[in-house]
């Protein structure tokens, strides 16, 4: 059961709908749908081109966004979503970050934020997440735990296997999950995890768990990520699956995300290990660990029930847990 909560800019939202389906609007359709005149008009098209969309003006035949967008819909993701839990869901054409939203929030619990795009999207260690407007997934869930912090352990990782999850329900094979957060298909990042905590370190704890998948991301986006990426377009066509639309993601995820939420408190990561070690991306190879000028070679033997990175080294199986770790292979570095 899922609250209709929506969030969003009245006329902005209304030209979105409208231009969404990719054909030509004139000035005067778009001056009678927000009650403005022409010369008005154009005011509220910079808005959009302030997100970053880009609009064709051709004269005599209007305004278009080619191409179209696949606008998030409250209405049918509410449809799709299967989970009988009162969930409280908050669209936003533009935000600072879902994570942050829900952070910002007294009890941030069974509360989903999504959004078209963010103006300060978080990855993890502090890194920038490139959110193009209406191109990819930007999902937040804030959830409540007993048990403090010591009960978290690989909860990234098993929400890294919820993406999978949603994934191959649309027939999408070769994911793989690189510890602690990633989710890779061959060696390029497709989406990632960032969980934060509040409340009390050995009681009631607060998390909210944000998650970033890429769908359809522009070209154009090259020269602003630092790693090697890859979207779910790409994917899906080297497969030669259909594309679900970011509605059908979108309650997919959350479906997945939930049931998984729901029973980790009680089973902790260890009900999920072995699906985790299935799809570890760096099974077996030489892999390298770098947190600040600590630097650790090994090779990658796989995670254990709490979800710590075991590594077979010169001194024999050692642990790593979370933190501002970064894993590698070794002939990435």
């Amino acid at each position: 059961m899922v609250e209709n909560n929506i969030l969003e800019a009245g006329s902005l939202r209304k030209m979105l709908d409208l231009l969404a389906d990719g054909q030509f609007h004139s000035g005067e359709e778009l001056g009678m749908l927000l009650g403005v005149s022409r010369a008005a008009v154009w005011k509220h098209l910079q808005k959009l081109e302030g997100l970053g969309i880009k609009l064709l003006s051709v004269k005599g035949r209007g305004y278009c966004i080619d191409g179209g967008l696949d606008l998030l819909d409250l209405k049918k993701i509410v449809e799709q979503v299967r989970s009988a839990l009162p969930l409280k869901l908050n669209i936003f054409p533009q935000i600072d970050s879902t994570n942050s939203y829900l952070m910002r929030h007294e009890n941030p619990a069974l509360q989903v934020c999504l959004a078209e795009s963010q103006s300060a999207g978080r990855g993890r260690r502090g890194r920038v997440w490139v959110s193009p407007f209406a191109q990819n997934i930007y999902c937040s869930i804030g959830w409540g735990f007993e048990g403090g912090v010591a009960a978290l352990e690989g909860l990234s990782l098993a929400v890294g296997l919820t993406i999978v999850r949603a994934l191959q329900r649309y027939g999408i094979t070769g994911l793989e999950l690189k510890w602690p957060n990633d989710v890779l298909y061959q060696n390029q990042k497709l989406a990632g995890v960032l969980i934060e905590i509040a409340g009390d370190p050995a009681g009631y704890c607060q998390v909210v768990v944000g998650v970033g998948i890429n769908v359809a991301m522009g070209g154009d986006q090259d020269n602003t990520i630092s790693q090697p990426w890859i979207d779910l377009r790409r994917i899906l066509a080297q497969q030669g699956l259909p594309p679900p639309s970011r509605n059908q993601l979108v309650a997919t995820l959350i479906d997945e995300m939930v049931l998984v939420l729901n029973g980790f408190e009680t089973a902790g990561f260890s009900d999920y290990c072995a699906e985790w070690q299935s799809l570890n991306a760096h099974a077996g190879q030489m892999v390298e660990l770098r947190n600040g000028n600590i630097v650790c070679s090994g090779i990658c033997v796989g995670v254990n029930e709490v979800g710590a990175l075991v590594l077979e080294t010169a001194k024999g199986n050692e642990m790593f847990h979370g933190g501002e770790i970064s894993l590698r292979r070794v002939h990435d570095s």
